[in-house]
């Protein structure tokens, strides 16, 4: 439906115009650099409620793609969400795509400066009179990201798309533990456990050196402080944890955990849907790649359902 929409980029429409879905682009002012966003309008008056949609792990934009994937994953979210009625913005965190300048060092980052900027693109959105309730959407560590904010941004709504439900660390001792020789693994996990304690370590074996080079220590041990069920138990807001039966990089068992957390909070998993999104129905890697690399595949048709029926109460009730 809304992909009959016109996409008009720049300034909204005037107060004579009927209102259109639009990509708008938005900037929040920080005192590191400007971080850049894109809000996509209903095609129905406002006021409207939003959400703001974070993307995971690595140099992933708003869209869902990034150097190694293109799957326009939450860039179709947006879209969706908006032609029913739910204005959305999506974001390009901090490091990353058209926010890159606002993050000098790899060095420098950190999952609760991530927060930091998700509490000040709410505090924007609450002060813009176009909307009226705000929810959050977290993709992957994304969902974490929302977890560690949710405190202080005081959503309205929330929700954890193929998040994670166990600490960092732990997740990577079990990979680690599956795909390593035994010694290889005895030098990954002593350096974790110093990462743990707050330590950086300057000599990481070499075969470890894209996961633990020194300028992305500082990162891990920032999120290693975090359990996202610990987070997740203090969840206030209306919360939705969704999983998806064929993600290969974030198992069913975290959503569990996070839902165990939070007696309030609803499980959805959704049969046939993998970690980017789409419908994908065996977890082996050739059925599973095409869908990280073709942005044309649709999203997962149950996907939209669930967030819209989710939201609507959330975000439109008294």
């Amino acid at each position: 439906m809304y992909l009959a929409l016109a996409l008009v980029l720049g300034a909204p429409p005037s107060d004579l115009a009927p209102p259109r879905l639009v990509g708008e682009g938005l900037e929040l002012k920080t005192a590191t650099g400007t971080l850049y966003g894109t809000l996509d309008l209903p095609p129905t008056p406002g006021p409207w409620p939003v959400v703001l949609i974070h993307a995971g792990s690595g140099p992933t934009d708003r869209d869902g793609n990034g150097p190694l994937t293109r799957t326009n994953n939450l860039k179709m979210v947006g879209r969706a969400l908006a032609a029913e009625g739910i204005a959305v913005v999506r974001i390009d965190k901090r490091g990353i795509a058209a926010s890159a300048k606002a993050l000098a060092k790899e060095e420098d980052a950190r999952i609760d400066t991530y927060a930091a900027d998700v509490v000040a693109w709410t505090n924007r959105l609450r002060h813009d009179g176009r909307f009226t309730k705000i929810g959050y959407i977290g993709h992957s560590e994304g969902g974490l990201i929302g977890l560690v904010a949710a405190k202080e941004a005081k959503f309205d709504a929330l929700v954890s798309l193929c998040g994670p439900g166990r600490p960092l660390q732990e997740v990577l001792r079990e990979q680690l533990k599956k795909n390593l020789p035994d010694d290889l693994y005895t030098k990954s996990d002593a350096l974790m456990t110093e990462l743990e304690a707050g330590r950086t370590v300057k000599d990481a074996p070499k075969e470890l050196a894209a996961l633990f080079r020194p300028s992305v220590q500082p990162f891990l041990i920032s999120v290693f402080q975090h359990d996202p069920a610990k987070l997740a138990a203090g969840v206030r807001a209306p919360f939705l944890i969704v999983s998806a039966s064929t993600d290969i990089q974030v198992s069913a068992e975290d959503a569990k955990r996070l839902g165990a957390a939070n007696a309030n909070a609803r499980v959805v998993t959704i049969d046939g849907m993998n970690h980017v999104l789409k419908a994908v129905e065996k977890t082996d890697r050739p059925a599973q790649l095409p869908s990280y690399f073709d942005p044309a595949l649709p999203l997962h048709p149950k996907l939209l359902p669930a967030l819209v029926e989710f939201l609507n109460p959330a975000l439109r009730g008294k």
